[in-house]
């Protein structure tokens, strides 16, 4: 009997304009954590879109053997069927049904025709009991932080009799412990016979828990680096993602040099009227002309918040204090006002709030600034397309064209064309909300180069930022927040991430 749970040979997946995936074989072992990593665009999720049924056979060309027997998965519930079920980085979880009710979706428990509710339950608690959650299966999912829904996600897929779990991006939208906790558990599955195939960006993480590791780039299999076998370190991984050394994911900047405060906040208080609290407490802080300032803080510390309530309070949280852009006092009452006096924001959501993902690149850029464009009531299309190509060609948007739909884009080409967008209203101060989430460390490193170069040409950002080392890395100051409140405020020379960690706890 083969040692493999799966072997996919020579897959080959092709989109209008681009060979997604291009004879890929991939092969995973039983009982093993195996990693799949690479730039974003690489074939990754296509590949285990393949897998899992959301391309169908006949969408592709190759083979897929699973446990031993051949597959032709026509869908989702084919592929599930046999015990392959798939965690995607956007949870599938409904909000307003209670843990059980999500666990037991699609596959209810019935005594006859009816579904055993109380069973469901009963059931509900040992699954959850399975990924070390202590929690009341009666409570709505949408009253659970991100760490909890990614766990009764597990809970959900081990209802199903998994053989093979699929975790895309799990840990992105997680901090430091709720990752620490979920890398434990798949650990833990592993020794009860559970195979993981685990999608990440963050190379720490992969190394630390991988047994295999495979390499994907531009749709085709660069390499698989076995644990205890091969040599395997970051830098190798990202030899192999990118096609070239990265001798240092930070670039240097060629100056630095600030000039005067371009935007200072004074006694900033914001309250929450959603949730009935005060979120942001008497906040002061300043950006000069020229300056990366990052801002540091647990999940929860008001980091968004912030940015929310100087980006023209979109919320509608109740404001106090005072904001002052190039010595004048401002008052925002939409994002509008922020945007007239030079202030865009990239947000943390690209997907939610950043991007309209059913349109394309050249509408999702033009949409801040159309009265440049427009003229006697009419958009000039040809400028448009003109415009959008040269954002494209300036941060390296991989598309076969500006008209190719924003939702069919990788998440690092995604969040360029977010960038791009902001980036046309020419604002002074650029507010960028965790803006290497979920991507690669290729499409980080633009993202790095990109904002040295926009601060060079006098511009300055704010970077909100989960990742120490990516605010050590690119900051010139460290603010930091811990419940609604500036905690401290640290010179790059003296900031440590013990030290961010020790405020940010406080």
């Amino acid at each position: 009997m083969s040692e493999y749970i799966l072997e996919m040979k020579n897959i080959t997946k092709t989109f209008p304009g681009v060979k997604a995936l291009d004879n890929v074989d991939f092969r995973v072992k039983k009982g093993e954590i195996h990693c799949l990593v690479g730039e974003n665009g690489s074939g990754k999720s296509t590949l285990m879109k393949v897998l899992s049924g959301v391309y169908p056979f006949g969408e592709y060309s190759g083979e897929i053997i699973f446990d031993g027997k051949p597959q032709k998965f026509k869908s989702i519930n084919d592929s599930e069927r046999v015990g392959i079920v798939t965690i995607y980085q956007e949870l599938a979880l409904i909000p307003e049904l209670t843990i059980y009710e999500n666990i037991f979706l699609g596959h209810e428990i019935k005594k006859g025709n009816f579904i055993d509710w109380n069973e469901t339950i009963v059931r509900a608690k040992k699954m959850l009991k399975k990924v070390k959650l202590d929690i009341n299966p009666t409570l709505k999912v949408k009253d659970l932080g991100v760490g909890m829904q990614q766990l009764v996600e597990i809970a959900k897929a081990l209802s199903k009799n998994v053989k093979l779990l699929i975790l895309d991006e799990p840990t992105a939208a997680l901090n430091e412990d709720d990752s620490e906790n979920l890398l434990k558990l798949i650990k833990e599955l592993k020794e009860h016979g559970v195979t993981c195939i685990l999608i990440s960006h963050k190379l720490k993480e992969v190394i630390s828990v991988a047994d295999s590791i495979t390499v994907l780039r531009d749709g085709k299999m660069i390499s698989s680096l076995e644990v205890g076998k091969d040599e395997i370190s970051e830098n190798i991984i990202i030899k192999h993602m990118v096609g070239r050394e990265i001798e240092d994911i930070y670039p240097k900047r060629k100056k630095k040099e600030f000039g005067e405060k371009i935007l200072e906040v004074k006694n900033l208080s914001a309250y929450d009227p959603n949730l009935g609290r005060q979120i942001l407490k008497d906040v002061e802080f300043n950006v000069r002309k020229g300056e990366i300032v990052g801002i540091a803080g647990l999940m929860g510390a008001g980091r968004t918040e912030l940015a929310l309530s100087i980006f023209g309070n979109p919320k509608g949280y109740r404001l106090k204090g005072e904001i002052y852009v190039n010595g004048q006092k401002k008052k925002f009452t939409k994002p509008k006002d922020a945007i007239r006096a030079g202030i865009a924001y990239v947000s943390e959501d690209r997907k939610g709030n950043g991007l309209i993902l059913i349109d394309d690149i050249r509408n999702n850029i033009s949409i801040t600034n159309l009265k440049e464009l427009t003229k006697n009531g009419f958009v000039n299309e040809n400028e448009e397309i003109k415009v959008a190509n040269e954002y494209k060609e300036s941060l390296r948007i991989k598309a076969p064209s500006v008209e190719q739909k924003v939702g069919n884009l990788s998440g690092g080409n995604q969040q360029k064309v977010s960038l791009a967008k902001w980036l046309f209203v020419k604002p002074h101060v650029l507010i960028l909300d965790e803006p290497t989430r979920g991507i690669d460390v290729g499409a980080k490193y633009e993202i790095y180069t990109l904002m040295n170069q926009l601060v060079e040409k006098g511009m300055s950002i704010i970077m909100i930022s989960s990742e120490l080392p990516e605010i050590l890395g690119m900051s010139d100051r460290v603010y930091v927040m811990s419940g609604g409140r500036m905690v401290g405020e640290l010179p790059i020379e003296e900031a440590t991430q013990e030290k961010i960690m020790e405020l940010a706890t406080n």
